[in-house]
């Protein structure tokens, strides 16, 4: 029952927050429209990290084991990202994001209690394996918000494509703006994938005695990487942007998701094992 309120409290405060901003959306329109978040939401906002970082910590570290399976997988990228955007807010003008930021944050705390997984990370104490996990979380979390990113700018492209443009999003920045700051996030998260293939090969030499397992973990990770490289090379130097940049930003994301959280999902969820 404690696990369950643990994770309970941080949704809640996102839930909250989330149906706060969606309200500012749509009741201040355009001319209404807040350019940052004020103090106290701020504020908000870092209870809810804080919650939701403990209750992450509570289902990674259940039993004296390091258990990672696909809902604290889905959860602390979730938390990691929402983390980047609390800091990013300080910088950029990101109001009509908040809302979309929120709601993820609702569903990634809820989902350790719905599908906690019983997958023991073996080695967990290793110095080289720590430092793979955190680049590699640290990559995940900034590519996920950099998807999120690029899903409402293919929907806010489409609406003012359309002249049909909603009051909420009415309130995003410039898509100019947008896309700047989708290449910042996709740049800085793909050095943070080259760092998580390489140190994910030097720990593979150290453990199993071999630099590189052909695994589908390696496979889509590689394949990712590619995508994303392919993607910023295009972008430096043919100007790719609008529909073509978001198109490779998604199909860069599917494929890391199925580096690891979609063969945990099937595992875990599909096929009911723990292994």
């Amino acid at each position: 029952m404690v696990k369950i309120l643990l994770h309970l409290l941080p949704a809640a405060l996102y839930a909250a927050l989330g149906l706060h901003f969606w309200r500012a959306c749509h009741a201040g329109g355009v001319s209404g429209a807040r350019q940052c978040m004020s103090l106290r939401e701020r504020l908000v906002l870092l209870a809810a990290l804080l919650a939701h970082g403990a209750a992450l910590h509570g289902a990674l570290f259940a039993g004296g084991e390091m258990r990672f399976g696909f809902g604290v997988a889905i959860s602390l990228m979730v938390w990691l990202a929402i983390c980047f955007y609390w800091v990013e807010t300080l910088y950029a003008r990101l109001d009509g994001l908040h809302a979309l930021a929120m709601f993820a944050g609702v569903g990634g705390s809820l989902l350790p209690a719905l599908f906690p997984g019983d997958h023991v990370l073996t080695n967990a104490g290793s110095p080289a394996f720590r430092a793979h996990f955190i680049i590699a979380m640290l990559a995940y979390s900034l590519f996920t918000l950099a998807a999120l990113h690029a899903m409402l700018m293919a929907v806010a492209a489409r609406q003012l494509h359309n002249a049909r443009f909603s009051r909420a999003l009415a309130s995003l920045p410039p898509l100019l703006t947008m896309e700047a700051l989708l290449f910042r996030l996709i740049g800085i998260a793909f050095v943070l994938l080259t760092l998580t293939l390489i140190t994910g090969i030097a720990f593979s030499e150290t453990l199993f005695g071999q630099a590189f397992r052909l695994d589908h973990k390696t496979v889509f990770a590689v394949v990712s990487w590619l995508l994303f490289g392919i993607l910023l090379i295009g972008r430096h130097v043919r100007g790719w942007r609008g529909r073509m940049a978001l198109r490779w930003t998604l199909a860069g994301f599917v494929a890391l998701l199925l580096a690891y959280v979609g063969s945990r999902f099937v595992i875990e969820v599909m096929l009911s094992r723990a292994y």
